[in-house]
């Protein structure tokens, strides 16, 4: 499964839906310096909110919801967010 990924430019949780992004301002404050957080996404499956960091936002790590109702992973690829294929 594939989804578009949206861009929030101010920070209006309410706003956020499943698949929406708001990059961090001094993000590299945030968390552990070799890789911190560096911003919220909502979970493409459920909305869930939760940080990213550095790495997973450039592709390079898979993300698994944080819901205790849902367990989507999935990683970004560009400004696409593709879920992981079941084994």
């Amino acid at each position: 499964m594939v989804a578009e990924l949206n861009f929030l430019e101010v920070w209006i949780p309410e706003q956020m839906q499943p698949g929406t992004m708001f990059m961090l301002d001094r993000s590299e404050e945030l968390g552990k310096a070799e890789n911190p957080f560096w911003a919220v996404l909502a979970c493409p499956s459920c909305g869930c909110l939760g940080l990213i960091t550095r790495q997973q936002c450039a592709g390079l790590e898979a993300m698994i919801c944080g819901s205790e109702q849902c367990s989507a992973e999935y990683f970004l690829d560009g400004e696409t967010i593709r879920h992981r294929p079941a084994n």
